[in-house]
């Protein structure tokens, strides 16, 4: 394996896979104070983070696409959990910034520091079906020098299905924050219906938010943060990062960004396989997804 021990090291909080940069900071991430206004972006990996954070930016912007290219899109909105020291970590970058903050997350909430509870913050969540985020974490970690090594497909199949991934379980991730989106201002957004609607539901983010655009900048935000703009854009598309830590000669960051893509990977065996895990792990939620348009 050509990754460095430092790099794709993991270890567990509460039995779900974290980087070790991430685990050696815990104290600091659980201890993060929130503030009443924070908008917290909420999603398990590979489920649409950038997109929906470019949508939440061009809102806050008010559609204007030149602010939204003041930086690249990892440091518009801290990531609370991250850590590579020497660099500020997502809780030193998140307390530097002005209110009203827009911070992002992938930890569940079982893992989420506590303070987000007792502020009321408002939650934007995203979930996109498992096939697919399967598929596209694959790819991800193929790519991407700070995770693990995936290995062959088969064997990663096996890898996501038992939650043995950064993050942990999709099926935990996804019931725990569909669980308390009535408890708490959670907005609980789905990959697909964007992909089917992305007006209907850039709407729900910008009442969300508290904003009214009108129609002419909800479409302008539409066209700014389709697949293929974000694909070329520079700020968003992650080709700023170096070799070093995503390999994108290996895979794009942006990869298809298409719902459906799972049934160029997956054999006939291995969806009636997941088909069988999948009902067992979701006995029980009302939760619904849609796996092709």
């Amino acid at each position: 394996d050509h990754r460095t021990e430092t790099l794709g090291t993991e270890m567990e909080v509460a039995g779900v896979p974290l980087q070790a940069a991430t685990v050696d900071n815990w104290s600091q991430i659980q201890n993060f104070e929130a503030k009443p206004d924070d908008l917290l972006i909420c999603t398990y990996p590979k489920s649409g983070t950038t997109w929906i954070q470019e949508i939440v930016d061009m809102i806050e912007q008010d559609g204007d696409e030149v602010r939204c290219q003041r930086s690249i899109i990892q440091h518009r909105h801290p990531f609370i959990e991250w850590a590579r020291p020497p660099q500020p970590s997502g809780v030193d970058r998140a307390n530097a910034m002005p209110s009203p903050r827009t911070l992002r997350t992938h930890l569940s909430t079982a893992l989420l520091p506590t303070s987000f509870w007792e502020n009321h913050c408002k939650f934007l969540y995203v979930a996109r079906n498992a096939k697919d985020c399967m598929v596209s974490y694959y790819h991800f970690q193929r790519m991407n020098q700070v995770l693990p090594e995936p290995g062959t497909w088969e064997e990663y199949f096996e890898t996501f299905v038992n939650g043995k991934v950064a993050w942990g379980s999709w099926f935990d991730h996804v019931t725990g924050w569909w669980d308390v989106r009535d408890r708490h201002q959670v907005l609980f957004l789905f990959y697909e219906d964007i992909k089917r609607n992305p007006k209907q539901e850039i709407r729900k983010v910008m009442q969300f938010m508290g904003k009214d655009l009108g129609e002419a900048v909800l479409d302008k935000i539409v066209r700014e943060t389709s697949f293929e703009k974000m694909k070329e854009n520079p700020m968003t598309n992650r080709s700023t990062v170096p070799k070093s830590l995503m390999d994108q000669s290996i895979s794009s960051f942006m990869r298809k960004g298409t719902v459906g893509d799972w049934k160029n990977h997956f054999t006939v065996a291995q969806n009636e396989r997941f088909e069988k895990i999948y009902r067992e792990k979701m006995q029980g939620s009302s939760i619904r997804f849609c796996a092709e348009l």
